[in-house]
């Protein structure tokens, strides 16, 4: 009888022990596989901090101010990732207040240096410094461009571009269409 209850005791105390490790497991498995917090384009603070394709933080509001003018301007998700693509080929989607000149020695077709700055790498005939570092007047500064190229919307996105920022290779913004994609789609779910 004594065996019986001590053998009972030993069961009773592995059952307890196998409960509390597979809660320990169980439990943070099922946390992490819960439905994400909602990312709100206005929110800054609901943005993934893992970031989106690599692209975090700063880069991220950056995206957003663009994403944000483009709809204000009439412009829908294919004119949002135009814009995006844009920013990410030219500052990596940081407003910098330097350009071409000072990083790789370009100059104009003329000779004389670039003055590009901002989002979109904007020289000084595009309006002042203080509007090409302002990230929603930068990005309108390339839609109401690009609005005017004709069917921008039928041609492939990085000539498309090019016809707006006139640099020197036409395919260069390819490469930056899948990011593009994924930070625009991430950012447009509903909050």
């Amino acid at each position: 009888m004594q065996r019986v209850k001590l053998l009972r005791r030993i069961a009773l105390s592995a059952a307890a022990v196998i409960v509390v490790a597979l809660a320990a497991v169980l439990i943070p498995l099922g946390l992490a596989h819960e439905k994400p917090s909602a990312i709100c384009i206005t929110d800054p603070t609901t943005f993934p901090e893992s970031g989106v394709e690599g692209w975090r933080g700063e880069q991220l509001e950056n995206a957003a101010t663009i994403m944000q003018t483009a709809t204000a301007l009439g412009f829908g998700r294919d004119g949002q990732i135009l814009g995006v693509m844009t920013a990410m080929g030219e500052s990596s989607l940081n407003n910098i207040d330097y350009g071409d000149w000072e990083t790789s020695g370009f100059t104009n077709p003329d000779g004389t240096r670039t003055t590009s700055i901002g989002l979109f790498q904007q020289q000084h005939w595009w309006g002042s410094a203080e509007q090409r570092m302002d990230p929603a007047t930068a990005a309108t500064l390339f839609y109401e461009r690009l609005a005017r190229v004709q069917d921008w919307q039928s041609m492939d996105p990085s000539l498309a571009i090019h016809r707006v920022q006139i640099n020197l290779d036409p395919t260069y913004y390819t490469r930056y269409a899948p990011d593009a994609t994924a930070v625009v789609d991430a950012l447009s779910r509903p909050c």
